[in-house]
This record gives C-alpha cells, sequence and structure tokens, in this order.
C-alpha cells in the first residue's frame, strides 16, 4: 500500500489558515477512497482532520523539518500534499525538499511542484511572470528599510499598501 503525507495547518493562531481544515478533510477521504494509507501531521487537535477515525496515523508535532523528516522515514512515505496546509505546509515542504530529504525517500510530491510553489512564493517572480503572460498586476516594489519604503511611496505616491 502506498502511504501520503498531507502536511495540516499547524496550531490555528493569526497568520494561519484554519481554513485548510475543510480542505483537508476532503483529501483525506479522497486519498483513503482510491486505497492509499494516509498520514497526517497536525499538532492542531482542533480540527476535523484529526479526528481518529480520518487519517491512518495522526502526528500531534509541530509542522516542523526535525520532527517531520523522522517521520518521512518511519513511515516509508511515497507522496507529499502540501496544498492543504496553507503557508505553513508549503514552507515546510520547500524546506524538506530543499534539505533532501524528499529526494532521499524518494518522496513524491503531489498537485503543485517545486518550481511553482517557489514562483509563486516570490513576488518578483510571480509579477514576472504574470506581466509576461499580460495579466494585469499593481505596480509593486520591495523594501527592507524605512527609507527604501518611503522612497517607493514616493515613486508610487499614495496611498500605498504594506504587506511584512
Amino acid at each position: 500500500m502506498k502511504n501520503i503525507l498531507l502536511l495540516g495547518s499547524g496550531g490555528l493562531r493569526v497568520g494561519q489558515a484554519g481554513e485548510f481544515d475543510y480542505s483537508g478533510s476532503q483529501a483525506i477521504k479522497a486519498f483513503k477512497e482510491e486505497g492509499y494509507r494516509v498520514i497526517l501531521v497536525n499538532p492542531n487537535i482542533a480540527t476535523v482532520q484529526t479526528d481518529q477515525s480520518m487519517a491512518d496515523e495522526i502526528y500531534f508535532v509541530p509542522l516542523q523539518h526535525e520532527f517531520v523528516a523522522p517521520i518521512i522515514a518511519k513511515e516509508q512515505i511515497n507522496y507529499i500534499a502540501l496544498g492543504f496546509g496553507g503557508q505553513t505546509a508549503l514552507n515546510l515542504g520547500l524546506e524538506l525538499h530543499h534539505s533532501g530529504v524528499l529526494a532521499a525517500h524518494n518522496v513524491a510530491i503531489l498537485g503543485s511542484s517545486i518550481t511553482t510553489i517557489e514562483a509563486t512564493e516570490d513576488r518578483d517572480i510571480f509579477r514576472d511572470y504574470l506581466e509576461k503572460n499580460q495579466v494585469k498586476t499593481p505596480k509593486s516594489k520591495s523594501a527592507t528599510t524605512v527609507d527604501e519604503a518611503i522612497a517607493v511611496g514616493q515613486e508610487f505616491g499614495y496611498p500605498l499598501m504594506l504587506r511584512a
């Protein structure tokens, strides 16, 4: 039987997505209907997907490399689903890929590829891709200091939308 690791969204707090519980729950059901063994890592016990009747194995550990890498080895994971845990799962998936853990255990990524995830995570790459495909986007520029942000404001005009 093939094993799929599904990364949940982690503990709910400001900045982490609780809405991924529903999509993750539906993914677990679909994977199991297709005959896969589903291993879930999600430290948030207040989610539907962590119900004992959902996944075949549930790990209530932080969504961090040092906790998930040993699970991949122990459970002999064949596939990993990164699209059901929001930013937390995407970041961890990138880290597991770049550290070589996924390649070392021959784990295939389900859904969006690492290249696609990286392109959508880097605002400049994403904007360039959209422009190349003639998709209109708002003007944007990165600033890492207050002085740079003020200079962008003077260049673009106000009001501005800022993101940390």
